[in-house]
């Protein structure tokens, strides 16, 4: 019967070969011969045989990104077992179960095994890569017969679980190809391993044959405590699942347009996350696992902490002492470190206590035991009063700290996590060791009462001595005050902002370490820096050569330190040292929005929802400064490079350099000197010094047009015409196919929200017309953005509609006479 079934399968697909070359599903009577492919809806993968060599003639049967011309296969049927020629076919037989047959000597080469008969059947590909076997009729992932997410290859995929399903005893775990062109499994795996009769915490393990291999480091309830790299981003979020029904880990992209990946490599015999990049048309290498030789199980041994910044990566903890010194001599650490002093059990814990250990990957959690539910003092309690735990810890670092850990015997591969990452180990020690005795001697009384008497003495002192360095603290504390009071001409007017010392932001940003870095515009570089409490912030170090000097110092002081708001930038303090002005801002872990618009790969990470968002968010800030604020605030250098972006990816308006005020019912100012950022600048202003709330909607309307085409303000040239940006989206307006105006790749995306992108565009040239009357008020605006059954006015011809060849680049300008020399600022792209 058997036979019957796969002669007449074979004797459709000869018919279904000639006359089909690509199927949307498979079903028992439309089978997939060789040549013939499976593709998925959305058309992002496709399914069929393939030849990894280079003239091979033996076929495998895998999936890969259809729409990459570099193929990738992620996935393949019979990895160890190849099929000798074309003669290759997939299908569906009688039981439901999914075959891969040889028709030339009509062997099965490898079929699914169900655990429930199917009625009507059928194979579909998906969008995200699973290949899956389920009812007709019947779409819910919760009743798929069968997956090919539940036996991965060598690649992990967005949506793809790796690790345990404990209702069936499923396990999901990665293995690489032996080579380049066989996709036969090697050595190398990857998968989460634990012991649940035990308790022990699950871990994501790398092994090669039997022997561990790489170890990420228990989940701390935000990423692996080893891979503290590894936090949720703007492209890629994590979900770490550990109940009674599963363990698994699962990672999400948070826009569709990216491709990225995990892949296991044999060659390298790293686990590493590539992105593709389509304007290189290549795989980016964006982190690999181990990264460096710590990474390496166990490389240590027992007891021995790897700090990869040392010459020597290896030191033995504190209370540890080399096994085998003659080894360690010679670079041989594998034998790990042994206890300078034996831990005995003692009825008596007042005569053991806990060394505690910071910014450690936790130790092999193999000879452990877990409690989800205490907190921190009760899993000292519970070490405390078992002689065999040697170690204990929180597991999940969210809120307070929850989920102890006991660890017994040796403690094994640890680590110290570079940049202030990793967790607090705490490991029993003898009392004597812990105070620093050499011997406690038979009368403990009496030591503890001289440890007592030595200690209070020490406080003492140190009180003393704290309160002395306060006294200096506060008089240098009143001395940058005044020195900053004297430098704003006025001891009345009260700055209202903390002051930093030099001292505390040298420490915070390394000494302004290079590798610490962010950018550097016209006024100097910015640097990351890290308070002792733990706070990143952002310090801007005005350059001695800077042209915004101690005026635009003082200003940006006097004005943000007022200004409240979630769209603008939050200045956290000053510092003035000598020649040394320094701001304090809040970090802001995304940058700019520049980075973003004008990069054709981190763009994909704004889709339109977010592009709307931000927009919008700039728009609330103006309308802040324009009329909330306690001051009538112009901004004056309103540009992408000076809108910051946070963690959530909301805007902040930045650098309040060259922001000027009004009064009462001041709606305009003229200057001699124009600062700004040509491009950005309204005409009037440009050419005239005239400024005002209007000036900053046309650079808003600038902003607008940038973020819907990807495209600076001043770098479009169409059909000879040397066009602006706005002089092109006038021209596309006028001509009815504003359409073109936006982004490629953002056009092809966003179908359902094309209407509301057109609108953007029509605000955004309402924003930028020649005349300041005629642009309308922030106010306006964001209510023309956010109520789309307004009545939008047709807007009027731009400013700057022609750019001419005398004008120069992006970041100066020259005023035409009678007025006064130019000083433009120049303002650079960075991070906070």
């Amino acid at each position: 019967m058997a036979l019957l079934t796969y002669s007449l399968i074979i004797l459709v697909s000869i018919f279904v070969r000639g006359s089909l070359a690509q199927l949307d599903s498979i079903t028992s009577l439309q089978p997939m011969s060789d040549g013939t492919t499976l593709v998925s809806k959305g058309g992002s993968f496709e399914l069929g045989f393939f030849s990894p060599g280079n003239g091979s003639r033996i076929r495998y049967l895998g999936i890969w990104y259809k729409n990459i011309p570099v193929r990738t296969v992620v996935w393949v049927v019979n990895r160890c077992n190849p099929i000798s020629d074309s003669s290759g076919l997939l299908s569906l037989n009688d039981t439901g179960n999914l075959v891969l047959l040889e028709q030339n000597k009509s062997s099965v080469i490898w079929s699914t095994n169900l655990t429930k008969q199917a009625k009507k059947p059928m194979v579909e590909l998906l969008d995200s890569g699973n290949l899956v076997v389920r009812e007709e009729d019947d779409k819910n992932s919760e009743d798929y017969l069968w997956q090919s997410f539940d036996y991965p290859s060598d690649t992990l995929l967005p949506g793809m679980k790796l690790g345990w399903d404990l209702r069936t005893g499923l396990n999901r775990r990665l293995s690489a190809w032996k080579s380049w062109d066989n996709p036969c499994s090697s050595g190398l795996t990857w998968g989460i391993e634990f012991d649940k009769q035990r308790q022990t915490f699950p871990e994501a393990i790398m092994r090669r044959g039997p022997f561990k291999y790489h170890r990420s480091g228990p989940w701390d309830g935000v990423s692996p405590s080893g891979d503290p790299d590894l936090r949720p981003n703007p492209i890629f979020n994590f979900v770490f699942i550990n109940n009674d029904d599963e363990v698994s880990y699962m990672y999400n992209l948070n826009n569709g347009s990216v491709i990225s990946i995990l892949v296991i490599n044999e060659t390298t015999g790293t686990r590493d996350r590539l992105t593709w990049t389509a304007t290189d048309q290549k795989w980016l290498l964006d982190s690999k696992v181990p990264g460096d030789r710590c990474d390496h199980y166990g490389v240590c041994g027992a007891n021995g902490n790897c700090i990869i910044s040392n010459s020597s990566i290896c030191q033995c903890l504190k209370g540890f002492g080399p096994k085998f010194q003659e080894r360690w001599s010679i670079m041989d650490f594998s034998q790990g470190c042994t206890r300078n002093k034996p831990i005995k059990c003692h009825t008596n814990t007042e005569e053991v206590g806990f060394q505690r250990f910071s910014g450690l990957k936790l130790p092999d959690t193999t000879d452990s035991w877990v409690n989800k539910d205490m907190s921190l003092r009760e899993c000292w309690a519970r070490c405390l009063s078992n002689c065999s735990c040697m170690a204990y810890s929180n597991l999940d670092v969210r809120g307070q700290g929850s989920a102890c850990a006991n660890w017994f015997g040796d403690i094994m591969d640890i680590k110290q996590i570079p940049g202030g990452g990793g967790l607090d180990l705490y490991i029993r020690m003898s009392d004597s060791e812990l105070v620093g005795e050499k011997e406690k001697g038979k009368d403990g009384h009496k030591a503890k009462k001289a440890v007592l008497i030595v200690a209070a003495s020490i406080c003492g002192s140190v009180t003393g001595m704290l309160f002395l360095g306060y006294c200096i603290w506060r008089r240098r504390d009143l001395k940058d005050r005044e020195e900053i009071m004297s430098q704003n001409g006025s001891q009345e007017e009260d700055v209202e902002l903390p002051l930093f010392t030099f001292s505390n932001i040298t420490t915070a940003t390394d000494n302004f370490s290079v590798s610490n870095k962010l950018g550097e515009g016209g006024f100097g570089p910015v640097y990351k820096g890290k308070l002792e409490n733990g706070q990143e912030i952002a310090v801007k170090r005005l350059s001695m050569s800077s042209r915004q000097g101690v005026n635009e110092f003082k200003n940006e002081v006097k004005l943000i330190a007022k200004l409240q708001h979630r769209n603008l930038v939050k200045l956290l303090g000053c510092c003035i040292k000598g020649a040394e002005k320094l701001l304090v801002y809040e970090y802001m872990p995304n940058k700019s929005l520049d980075s973003f618009i004008f990069d054709h790969t981190q763009g994909k990470l704004l889709e339109w929802p977010k592009r709307f968002q931000i927009i919008c968010g700039i728009a609330r800030g103006l309308l802040y400064l324009h009329q909330d604020s306690r001051l009538r605030i112009v901004h004056r250098d309103l540009k992408a490079s000076n809108v910051l972006l946070d963690k959530g990816m909301n805007p902040k308006i930045s650098d309040f350099g060259m922001a000027r005020t009004f009064g009462g019912d001041q709606t305009e100012g003229n200057t001699n000197r124009v600062v700004g950022t040509y491009g950005y600048m309204a005409p009037e202003y440009a050419f005239n010094g005239l400024f005002s709330t209007k000036s900053d909607v046309f650079s808003f309307g600038i902003m607008v047009l940038e973020i819907l085409s990807g495209k600076k303000s001043r770098a479009i040239q169409q059909e000879n015409h040397c066009h602006t940006l706005i002089g092109h989206a006038w021209t596309l307006q006028k001509e009815g196919r504003p359409f073109e105006l936006i982004d490629t790749w953002l056009r092809e995306s966003n179908n359902n929200n094309l209407q509301e992108v057109l609108r953007c565009i029509h605000v955004g040239l309402l924003c930028v017309q020649q005349s300041p009357m005629d642009r309308p008020s922030m106010s306006s605006v964001l209510f023309m953005l956010e109520n789309y059954n307004v009545v939008l006015p047709q807007p009027k011809p731009p400013g700057y509609f022609m750019e001419t060849e005398s004008q120069e680049s992006d970041h100066s300008s020259s005023k035409p006479e009678p007025c006064s020399r130019n000083t433009m600022t120049i303002t650079g792209s960075l991070g906070r």
